[in-house]
């Protein structure tokens, strides 16, 4: 149920509500979506409807404390539920348990030193002095603590109660120690008066031994009546358990619990006598990309080494590249020796390990100097089989680097290789749920839905921080509640409660409609027509999505063929606007490159810049200028390269890249020919046109205009006679350059015709023919 929903529902119906969710608690211990209450909660004041908001915030205290989260706060709510209902039985109950669980101690005073009848009548009278003291001022307060157990148990009316038994329990228990306390007083009276003459009474002995016993065996009884009902005793779990509570992770939970389960089995085996010759590798390597749990998950191996008895300590040495690798010769071993040292009897983890031999890494460079030390230590007679090591770092670098050194790939089993896949969404709004539970705050469904937005936009690349990145996005969330935070009585929800605008993204405002831009271009007749049928089918298809219906696979890779100035980048920059508006492409940026940006000089370093490029348009549009320069005429440089790795990195990364190719229409062919891969996946072809004359005028008057400059009609008519006579090189370049050149030509005039009177020096807006005249010449170079 969301807010509006609630906003709609009378208050007849609110009761039929708060029936459902006590069902709900009463089968389930607690609400599987505790902000179905609060919508309800917005749309109630609490001076109006005061019962109804007192069982509603008691319902969630409720909830709250059979999930056993922060007392404080469920106290806090249950004394708002009585200041508005002081007839409200659960929240009295509740409290009241507090209440009597603070009666845990009251005992703990009765204690008796040891009555000797070896001991002199000094040292006999001396403790008998400390009895009548001690049961005296335990039944000084006595009254006062009867007096408050009657009271609380007048104030529930439900004789069927859990806490009014409790309470009851605790109160017949207490009498009972009152009456053996008032009996002990009374004989020890009788025996302290007895020392007053040369003998005291036997019988007074045997008495008190009785009451001290029955004291002693009352004491144990309330002990025991109150640590079995005290559920707030923390027993640490297990590293399986542990591992199960975590979110998703089914795969390695199943490998982790295999791992578990086998060296369990050798640990017995090892007891009835038979020996393993050939022990297996504690060392692990866990790839996967930032935020899906490498480092929990090496902690939990580490405590499972620990419980199982394999390692004496389950204390993990996290570290680096950074604290590995020294600057100058030797210290890079003393470095690791030292890290080594500190993790003997436990676990090593080094987080992105691949990072200690670096691609094409020079002789001053010492992380082969760590590997090798580190593999020579693993396999000393020191320290060999003394700890665990754990390498973690992504999937592909990982790889590379342990196939790159064969002292470390024979260490690392390949049964030992644990892969952390990516979180679903669905996955990440659970971790997203218990972040903000943990700070005490709920989720709307409509911050869920948006929030599922944000990770879309978000997962674009392997960079990808999954729960780091929603852990961040909480936050955020949690700091615009409250940075943003309206002036609201009903702290309850003020306070607890993030919704849709507190996960919203923050989007430039000032981005132009699309549909606006593309309208408003001059000319282009026929790539407008072909972009809107473009877009057309984009929306439609993205809306079939939506509504699970099948959809034809959607081609956006485009080759735009014009000659240079005929509007190819302002095109691609409203396509990348469009499918940004319409959810295509999460970013929607526009990454203008040429051939410089991918080709280098020599072998492999084209593929590498390749990927970066790619990597930096993920989530947008590449748009590649002139791109048939990538192909050289002598074929004797990396183009080819380049164009390879541009198809390859294009299959990889499906919808989540827009390619668009950019550059003259005969040489676009030969591109396309070059690669039957490349032809394959460009299915949109977009021609631009050379400008009209009369296109050419229009856009110099749109761009004189932007600076509230106007052309003269004998200007523009001299324009049209001149521009179709001539040449023209450069379309929409052309005409922006020629205006800019007249603008520069006015200011020349207007300051040479005022030059002996300087006052006069006004900023004229009308541009005239002889304005252009000069600036066409000097385009021609005359």
């Amino acid at each position: 149920m969301n807010h509006r929903q609630a906003n709609n529902i009378g208050e007849k119906d609110i009761y039929m509500w708060i029936t459902k969710w006590e069902q709900e608690i009463s089968a389930h211990g607690s609400m599987k979506d505790e902000s179905e209450i609060y919508n309800f909660l917005k749309t109630i004041k609490e001076d109006e409807s005061p019962n109804i908001y007192s069982q509603l915030v008691t319902l969630l205290a409720r909830s709250r404390s059979n999930k056993k989260e922060n007392n404080t706060l469920i106290t806090k709510w249950l004394e708002k539920a009585i200041s508005l209902d002081p007839n409200n039985q659960y929240a009295k109950e509740y409290l009241l348990k507090d209440k009597w669980l603070s009666y845990q101690n009251i005992f703990d005073n009765l204690s008796f030193p040891i009555f000797r009848e070896t001991d002199n009548r000094t040292a006999k009278k001396k403790i008998v002095d400390e009895y009548l003291t001690i049961c005296r001022s335990f039944l000084s307060s006595a009254d006062e603590i009867h007096d408050e157990l009657n009271k609380q148990c007048e104030l529930i009316q439900n004789d069927d109660s859990r806490t009014l038994n409790k309470l009851k329990q605790v109160r017949t228990m207490f009498e009972t120690m009152v009456d053996e306390v008032s009996n002990l007083l009374k004989v020890v009276t009788d025996l302290d008066e007895s020392f007053s003459g040369v003998f005291y009474a036997t019988v007074h002995l045997e008495n008190l031994k009785l009451h001290l016993e029955a004291i002693n065996t009352l004491k144990t009884n309330w002990s025991a009546f109150f640590n079995e009902d005290n559920s707030t005793t923390y027993e640490e779990k297990k590293a399986l358990d542990q591992l199960k509570l975590m979110i998703g992770l089914d795969t390695v939970k199943e490998r982790v619990k295999d791992f578990y389960s086998f060296l369990k089995y050798q640990k017995e085996r090892s007891s009835f006598g038979y020996q393993t010759k050939d022990e297996i590798s504690l060392n692990m390597i866990l790839t996967g990309n930032p935020g899906t749990g490498k480092t929990t998950l090496a902690r939990l191996l580490a405590k499972i080494y620990h419980e199982l008895g394999v390692l004496p300590r389950e204390e993990v040495i996290e570290t680096n590249r950074a604290q590995l690798v020294g600057s100058f010769v030797g210290q890079t071993e003393e470095n690791v020796q030292a890290i080594v040292k500190k993790a003997v009897g436990g676990v090593l983890f080094i987080d992105e390990a691949y990072s200690l031999k670096r691609e094409g890494q020079s002789g001053n460079d010492y992380g082969q100097a760590a590997i090798d030390t580190l593999v020579s230590l693993m396999t000393s007679k020191e320290y060999g089989g003394k700890f665990a090591v754990i390498l973690a770092g992504y999937p592909e670098e990982m790889r590379q680097f342990i196939d790159a050194n064969t002292g470390l790939r024979s260490r690392f089993p390949q049964s030992n290789f644990i892969h952390l896949p990516n979180y679903s969404n669905v996955e990440l709004i659970s971790i997203a749920e218990s972040i903000a539970q943990a700070n005490d705050y709920l989720l709307t469904n409509e911050a869920r839905v948006e929030l599922a937005d944000r990770l879309d936009k978000e997962r674009v690349d392997e960079t990808f921080g999954n729960a780091r990145t929603v852990k961040n996005i909480v936050l955020e969330a949690i700091f615009r509640k409250g940075a943003n935070g309206k002036e609201d009585n009903d702290s309850i929800i003020k306070y607890v409660l993030l919704e849709k605008e507190d996960f919203s993204s923050i989007t430039d405002d000032q981005d132009e409609n699309p549909n606006e831009l593309l309208k408003n271009l001059i000319g282009l007749e026929t790539v407008k027509k072909e972009m809107e049928s473009l877009i057309a089918f984009v929306k439609v298809q993205k809306l079939r999505q939506e509504n699970s219906l099948p959809i034809v696979p959607i081609q956006l890779h485009a080759v735009f063929s014009g000659n240079p100035g005929t509007g190819k980048t302002t095109v691609a920059k409203i396509y990348a606007n469009f499918l940004k508006t319409y959810g295509i492409l999460k970013r929607g940026h526009l990454i203008i490159t040429s051939r410089s940006d991918f080709v280098a000089g020599y072998v492999g370093q084209t593929a590498i810049k390749t990927k970066k490029k790619i990597k930096e348009a993920l989530g947008g549009v590449l748009f590649i200028d002139e791109a048939y320069s990538l192909l050289s005429p002598s074929g004797n440089d990396f183009g080819k390269e380049m164009i390879d790795t541009l198809v390859d990195e294009m299959t990889k990364h499906n919808e989540n890249l827009v390619v668009i190719l950019a550059g003259y229409p005969n040489e676009m062919e030969k591109l396309l020919e070059s690669n039957p891969g490349l032809r394959s996946r460009f299915k949109k072809f977009f021609s631009f046109p050379d400008y009209s004359v009369e296109e050419l005028v229009i856009m110099m008057e749109k761009y004189g205009e932007r600076f509230h400059y106007q052309l003269t009609e004998e200007a523009k008519n001299f324009l049209y006679d001149t521009l179709r006579t001539m040449k023209i090189e450069g379309n929409g370049r052309f005409a922006t350059n020629l205006i800019d050149e007249a603008i520069q030509a006015q200011s020349l005039r207007l300051v040479i015709e005022t030059a002996e009177n300087a006052h006069l020096l006004t900023p004229e807006i009308h541009i005239e023919k002889s304005d252009v005249e000069v600036a066409l010449k000097k385009n021609r170079g005359e």
